[in-house]
């Protein structure tokens, strides 16, 4: 957003430099992205004075210069030798010192090449200077001699200052989306007010009168949700032509191209007050009434620019009558209704449209305008009136004519301020230091926030609507530092952040990232995929699943009708897809969610469903877990690389299964199921290949299935820490003949319930059956490591324990210890 300094100025006086206002708005939260010099002209008559000539003869070597003394200010006259037939002594003249450069115009008025003023012999005359003609500083076309002035200003006075073409400076401040309110000079000069205490310096409207209501329009709105407020007024006899020049400066210092008288008071007001506003040809208006309306969706209607664009149900639109489309409100004007050189009567528009509305219909047709840009972001609804008013004294200024109407104003619902409890505790423990409470209010109010109901303990701030982006204690806070002053706050020696909002233990979002990171370290590939599958999945799997299905009341296709109850054939089509292009070896993993709906009922007997939707996390292996190289051949993958990577994901989030059961043979051919505490965690396993089938997966796929709700609500984010072991540990071995039946997870239950203290760990090493062990039975090799922490392990200790196991094993499972 650019900021003509000069405009600036028109609204609050400041004694600052375009440098030093730099640092003051960018602490405030308006940053300055640059600084640019505006000349008016080209060079802006740098190194150009208004002079006295003191004295004028003839060169004695030239018939057609003279040699002339010209006071300019300084301790001494200049002498410059003159070509200008005109010249002559008593001339008050326009001088470009030795060093300035000119930029002249050529007889059709076009830019010649500049050149630059030096000292120099001219036929045996000193020249120090030139004596300019109005096309030499590129103030006019005439070569005929040169300017000679009427006035009294000292001699010295800079010509850009004389002729009113001082150099302006554009600030150019990168507005953050929230700061609507800053879109405009006035907005600026209110953070400049609360800064430097400088009161706001409005433009009066006490001369807006109605001349007559010859000329009234009907207004009406029909949809007040998208416009809460409209306001207008018609003015006659007016002129269209070009703007004057000072409208014209204006404009073009912030980057605007004038276009016509009308037009360009719109765009002034609108930069200056930060309130768009649209002038139509009255003429246009046949209906004699505005109606401001949607219109169906498909109506074609061409805009300003001459593009004819296809309106949506949303769009709303300012209308001639019930159907004939003049302009997309707030958004961009039409090509029938825009001001011309032939009008000479307006209807001037002022509103305050809904930001969410005009927001997606310049989003729906990709119009990016001056008037969008205010309207989306939120503008002030109490600015229209004195806009209008505004705009109507300049236009008569500009164009001549007069107000033909009553000043229509719109307004069923009026928008209320806002009302925000305070707390000084809490204005205390954000900002790190306690603010004189005066201090406070006083900022507060320099920024247009009034305080009510005030006690020793806080107050309530009454925050205007324009002020869009405060709406909470905290954003009154900001405020409140931001012109206190960021650099005013001494840093504390041990630094540290508070909020006055409270966030859950776990943030679920890093804990993702944080788990995707150890899966990718670990080779796998996350992949994503849509949360809609075929209904013959379910079917095919509908013991396993707890739900009904969720279907869609409008499918894309009937192969995508239901939403998933399970990740698994997701992430078994992506395996597919990805098999189908030659990639044998994969390992995938998914986050996403699963649905379902139940029947609830009430006291009454009634019942209605309910929904259900579950975040998973599913794991996903198939081919070579090592790759096939000339120092080994390749492995496939097997069920203990799947454990293992589970594993992983379970230590990641420090937590511990507390028992395992088999998984549902409808899913897996042989797998496991953890628990905490009697409640299902994760799943793993061989899926059974009628189900792979289902999906097209022909090779063996182990797959997992985490309840990433329950993880991440198990989930501590605390570490606790234990010394390291000074005393060493001890392994026994133990080969236990057992019944087939006997799983490996009953050992270890068994171990860690006769034997807490000491035992750290057991490991089966080897697993071996044969017709030598007898029918029904088999061998584990099983690896016991011991340690006491407070000291060193003895023989008979170690004996004495592993004597307990043994005797356990015996009693409980059955077993006999092959010694």
């Amino acid at each position: 957003m650019n900021i003509s300094y000069s405009w600036l100025t028109q609204f609050i006086d400041v004694d600052k430099t375009p440098e030093e206002l730099d640092h003051i708005l960018t602490s405030t939260g308006l940053e300055v992205d640059g600084i640019e010099r505006v000349d008016l002209i080209p060079g802006g008559l740098a190194g150009v004075v208004i002079g006295t000539v003191l004295t004028c003869e003839r060169h004695p070597d030239a018939d057609k210069l003279s040699i002339t003394t010209v006071d300019v200010g300084g301790e001494q006259p200049l002498n410059i030798v003159c070509g200008a037939p005109n010249v002559a002594a008593g001339q008050r003249v326009v001088v470009a010192m030795v060093g300035a450069t000119l930029y002249p115009k050529n007889g059709a008025g076009t830019p010649a090449e500049p050149f630059v003023i030096k000292k120099a012999k001219i036929r045996g005359a000193t020249s120090e200077g030139m004596i300019c003609a109005e096309d030499e500083i590129g103030l006019g076309e005439s070569h005929a001699g040169i300017m000679v002035l009427t006035t009294d200003v000292p001699n010295g006075t800079p010509a850009a200052k004389f002729f009113d073409l001082e150099a302006d400076s554009r600030i150019e401040i990168g507005l953050t989306p929230n700061r609507a309110d800053a879109a405009s000079h006035l907005g600026v000069a209110r953070d400049l007010r609360a800064v430097l205490g400088t009161p706001i310096k409005w433009p009066s409207v006490d001369a807006f009168a109605i001349a007559s209501t010859d000329f009234t329009l009907q207004v009406r709105v029909e949809d007040v949700d998208a416009c809460p407020r409209y306001t207008g007024l018609t003015m006659s006899g007016l002129t269209v032509g070009e703007s004057p020049k000072w409208l014209k400066q204006r404009l073009l210092s912030i980057g605007l191209t004038p276009i016509n008288n009308i037009v360009d008071i719109t765009n002034f007001v609108c930069h200056g007050l930060g309130q768009p506003m649209h002038a139509f040809d009255a003429d246009a208006i046949t209906t004699g009434e505005v109606v401001v309306k949607t219109l169906p969706a498909g109506t074609l209607f061409t805009t300003l620019d001459g593009v004819e664009r296809k309106l949506s149900a949303t769009d709303l639109m300012i209308c001639n009558g019930e159907s004939d489309g003049m302009c997309i409100g707030g958004v961009f004007g039409g090509k029938t209704s825009g001001v011309s050189e032939k009008t000479t009567r307006i209807f001037l528009e002022c509103a305050y449209f809904s930001p969410a509305s005009i927001r997606k219909t310049a989003q729906h047709h990709g119009l990016k305008t001056d008037a969008s840009f205010r309207y989306e972001r939120g503008t002030d609804p109490n600015m229209p009136t004195f806009a209008l008013k505004y705009a109507a004294l300049l236009i008569q200024e500009v164009a001549g004519g007069r107000v033909t109407s009553d000043l229509v104003d719109l307004y069923p619902q009026p928008i209320a301020d806002f009302r925000i409890p305070i707390a000084y505790r809490n204005i205390d423990r954000l900002i790190g230091i306690q603010i004189d409470r005066e201090r406070i209010l006083q900022i507060l109010h320099s920024l247009d926030i009034q305080t009510d109901e005030l006690t020793d303990s806080g107050f309530v701030a009454v925050v205007p609507p324009y002020r869009v982006d405060v709406t909470r204690e905290a954003d009154v806070v900001e405020e409140i530092l931001r012109i206190y002053g960021l650099d005013n706050v001494p840093l504390s020696p041990s630094l540290s952040a508070n909020t006055l909002s409270e966030f859950p233990t776990t943030d679920v979002n890093q804990l993702q990232d944080r788990i995707g990171q150890v899966l990718a370290a670990n080779g796998f590939i996350e992949a994503m995929s849509l949360s809609m599958t075929r209904p013959a999945y379910h079917e095919a799997i509908r013991a396993s699943l707890p739900l009904d299905d969720v279907r869609l009341l409008n499918p894309l296709s009937d192969e995508l009708s239901v939403m998933r109850q399970s990740m698994l054939f997701s992430v078994l089509e992506a395996l597919v897809y990805n098999l189908n292009r030659r990639q044998r070896d994969l390992k995938l993993f998914e986050f996403g969610k699963v649905y379902g709906s139940s029947q609830a009922g009430n006291e009454s007997g009634e019942f209605s469903k309910k929904y259900h939707e579950s975040p998973r996390l599913a794991l996903a292996m198939v081919g070579d877990q090592t790759a096939e190289s000339w120092q080994q051949k390749g492995q496939s993958v097997a069920f203990h690389d799947l454990k293992a990577a589970v594993h992983t994901v379970l230590a990641s989030l420090r937590i511990q299964p507390t028992d395992q059961q088999p998984a549902d043979v409808t899913l897996f051919q042989y797998g496991l199921t953890y628990t905490v505490n009697k409640k299902p965690i994760v799943t793993f396993g061989l899926v059974q290949s009628k189900v792979a089938k289902l999906a097209d997966a022909k090779q063996p796929v182990y797959y997992a299935d985490f309840d990433w709700a329950l993880l991440t609500k198990r989930y501590s984010g605390k570490t606790s820490y234990v010394d390291v072991p000074r005393f060493p540990e001890v392994r026994r071995d133990l080969s236990l003949v057992l019944d087939k039946s006997v799983s490996f997870e009953q050992i270890q239950k068994l171990a860690t319930q006769t034997e807490r203290k000491l035992l750290r760990s057991i490991n089966v090493f080897d697993v071996y059956e044969g017709d030598n062990l007898g029918n029904g039975k088999k061998a584990y090799a099983v690896s016991f490591t011991l340690q006491d922490a407070t000291q060193t392990l003895t023989d008979a200790v170690i004996d004495k324990t592993m004597q307990r196991l043994m005797s356990q094993f015996e009693k409980e499972l059955g077993a006999v210890i092959r010694k």
